[in-house]
């Protein structure tokens, strides 16, 4: 099912976790207009960066997100964030172009590997930070560093 004119439902969903360990990822009517609103955001990324944009992880159901560690309060299992790359463009570069555009988002972080970019339902609070990893836990830092 296409959510925007370059992602679809089931990319947004896809979880190799969910499907390693038997777990349901099946989004509700509410998350799936959640991902539709990702997806057009991540249409607004591929234009600014003007190359195809690939989503590591979108959609993650409160079981998935606990077997990939995620955090309890994450975007992640309301629909609202997907964790991206794009070939030929860093993901330091990517978050950086991201955060000058004036694409809204609620949070943005460059997490070395990848970008997370989430939504909220409120206001978004355009919040930018760096992950920093240490024996697998994540802190963070205040911009891009």
């Amino acid at each position: 099912m296409n959510l925007s004119p370059h992602f679809t439902l089931e990319e947004l969903a896809f979880s190799q976790t969910a499907i390693r360990n038997g777990l349901d990822n099946s989004p509700s009517p509410v998350i799936k207009k959640n991902l539709k609103r990702v997806a057009e955001t991540l249409e607004l990324v591929r234009v600014l960066v003007g190359k195809p944009v690939s989503v590591s992880s979108g959609y993650r159901s409160p079981a998935v997100n606990r077997a990939v560690g995620g955090a309890s309060n994450s975007a992640h299992v309301l629909g609202l964030a997907a964790d991206i790359h794009c070939s030929g463009v860093t993901p330091k570069q990517l978050a950086n172009a991201i955060k000058a555009s004036g694409i809204a988002f609620d949070q943005l972080i460059y997490e070395g590997t990848w970008v997370h970019i989430g939504l909220s339902d409120g206001t978004p609070r355009q919040q930018v930070l760096t992950a920093v990893f240490d024996n697998g836990r994540a802190s963070y830092l205040v911009g891009i560093a």
